[in-house]
């Protein structure tokens, strides 16, 4: 019996281990952005849910299931790329997904640099004409890039997590849909995923290209009367 526990107890570590683990992605640093302070993390009152915010590191937080069936899946929550929803569209999609025995990586990528004003910045510069644009347009190539490295590092690592090198896909909602185009069309063989997940995606942020010859699989997801108006553009894509 004792043997027992100390079975259970060794298999309990290893998966809380994985579920706790938050990897740095590796980027290329550059000096065009500045980010003053570290990233923050709080409820937001003007959205209602707990967002990250001021992200200049980009980092992987690791769900393992309890069942893996060597699918994985990278997770890049949406926020209009100056913040993350990192509970709604990030770790309640990663459990979600581990109860289908898929192993889950929330990513938290760069982020336009807002500083202690949070989302309050963000309802700010959207009163101001192509304020958001202009500051997303800056950031958007980096968050692209964090999304192509966390496959990269996915890939080299599919032995610890237990992962078919063959089965990893990258999922975006809003702005994450926005990465998850960036990535879908800017890959090489080391981090192409092998399908691509964008959940009404904001594809005016980047625009809808023709699909390249080795296309990963495509599942897009978008609800016709989406009220921010973005089936139009799922649709595009989807043509595309």
């Amino acid at each position: 019996m004792r043997y027992l526990h100390l079975f259970i107890f060794n298999i309990f570590m290893v998966v809380s281990s994985f579920a706790q683990q938050i990897s740095n992605v590796p980027f290329e640093q550059q000096t065009e952005i500045s980010w003053k302070g570290s990233e923050k993390e709080y409820v937001s009152s003007i959205w209602q849910h707990k967002v990250v915010t001021n992200i200049s590191i980009p980092t992987l937080e690791v769900f393992a299931s309890e069942n893996p069936n060597g699918t994985s899946v990278i997770i890049a929550p949406g926020g209009g790329l100056y913040a993350l929803s990192i509970k709604s569209e990030g770790t309640d999609v990663a459990k979600w997904l581990n109860k289908k025995g898929i192993t889950a990586f929330v990513l938290k990528y760069r982020l336009v640099p807002i500083g202690d004003a949070g989302v309050k910045e963000y309802s700010k510069d959207s009163r101001l004409e192509n304020k958001v644009e202009q500051r997303v347009g800056e950031v958007v190539p980096l968050s692209i890039a964090d999304g192509l490295s966390a496959i990269s590092y996915v890939r080299q690592n599919a032995e610890t997590y237990n992962l078919d090198t063959n089965k990893i896909g990258f999922m975006g909602f809003s702005a994450g849909g926005a990465i998850a185009i960036g990535v879908a069309y800017n890959y090489t063989s080391e981090n192409r995923p092998d399908f691509v997940v964008p959940v009404y995606p904001w594809t005016t942020v980047y625009p809808i290209l023709k699909a390249p010859k080795n296309a990963p699989k495509l599942l897009v997801i978008c609800a016709t009367d989406d009220p921010l108006g973005l089936a139009s553009g799922s649709i595009e894509l989807y043509n595309s």
